[in-house]
């Protein structure tokens, strides 16, 4: 029997800006094996399953509804801040599905993949002095904003307490519901620093107990995109150094080395920062499994592999 279109029944769900921001939050725990040492286990967040592939999807939307809600952000208003890439593309994304222009200030050294993704959902780049990286294009940011405040909504989001709040409403209640409450240590990268402070504030609330540890690449000279050397950078004015039980450097090397191994050995295609967590991660394993102890040792994987193609080191 011929079947026509029409006879066909509506099974999908008219698209909306509000189902696809529905879809942010609420990502899989996955453990990764490979860091496993006896009775210690490391688990990952996979943030890139939000619909803009990173954790940054998380602050960007708060900050926009927050901005929206205080009337900061209204119509005719183009939304600017600076990024390495990641916030900047959850800004595009949903201030596409929303209705926003949007404007960024990015570090010209900013992967290619990047680059595009912000071209495809039509946001308008300014790019700064690759030598300054982020530092810079939060100067460039500033200028920009001071000389035409009118024009734009500058969520600035190093210094917007609606970064760090996100994670505190939802990614930390998400890891301690999905471990059942039993995570004993928590590792994360310091970038803007939102997602270490928003689940740092709420495991020290709610599982006081757990030992909570930042991550900052070695030297100031490195390739771990996103993230900050906190001495020689500029601090987010949202920073709370006094929130981690200590902090572990990672070389940019290492992180290389386990972006390679997660994807040939974990199937797990991730980013570089995400791959400095688990090199982190695995080492607070090690140090446990030293003193044979236990644990349930979870880190943030950022994002995915797919922005960071164009690297060499994939290649090795």
């Amino acid at each position: 029997m011929d079947i026509h279109w029409k006879e066909m029944p509506v099974v999908a769900e008219k698209v909306s800006p509000l189902i696809l921001l529905e879809r942010i939050g609420n990502t899989p725990l996955l453990e990764i094996g490979l860091a496993r040492r006896g009775g210690v286990a490391v688990f990952g967040k996979a943030e890139f399953f939000n619909p803009g592939g990173s954790v940054k999807d998380r602050p960007a939307l708060n900050m926009i509804l927050k901005g929206e809600e205080t009337g900061q952000l209204i119509s005719g208003k183009t939304l600017l801040d600076s990024t390495s890439g990641n916030t900047g593309i959850a800004y595009a994304m949903i201030c596409a599905a929303k209705g926003y222009p949007v404007k960024l200030c990015l570090p010209a050294n900013a992967s290619p993949e990047r680059k595009q993704i912000l071209k495809a959902y039509g946001a308008e780049l300014v790019l700064t002095n690759a030598a300054e990286g982020s530092d810079g294009a939060f100067r460039v940011c500033q200028a920009i904003y001071e000389a035409d405040p009118q024009k734009y909504f500058y969520p600035n989001q190093y210094g917007n307490p609606a970064n760090w709040q996100a994670h505190f409403a939802a990614t930390g209640p998400e890891i301690i519901e999905q471990t059942g409450g039993g995570i004993t240590h928590f590792v994360a990268a310091l970038g803007t620093t939102g997602t270490f402070t928003g689940v740092a504030r709420r495991l020290r609330q709610d599982l006081p107990h757990v030992k909570c540890f930042s991550v900052q690449p070695a030297s100031p000279l490195h390739g771990l995109e996103g993230t900050k050397h906190m001495p020689t950078s500029i601090k987010p004015a949202i920073y709370d150094p006094s929130l981690a039980d200590e902090n572990l450097w990672v070389e940019t090397e290492d992180a290389y080395e386990m972006a390679r191994r997660l994807a040939r050995e974990e199937g797990l295609l991730v980013g570089i920062s995400a791959a400095a967590n688990v090199v982190a991660a695995t080492r607070v394993a090690d140090e446990l499994s030293k003193r044979s102890e236990v644990g349930l040792v979870v880190t943030i994987l950022c994002d995915g592999g797919q922005k960071y193609l164009s690297e060499p080191f994939w290649n090795e």
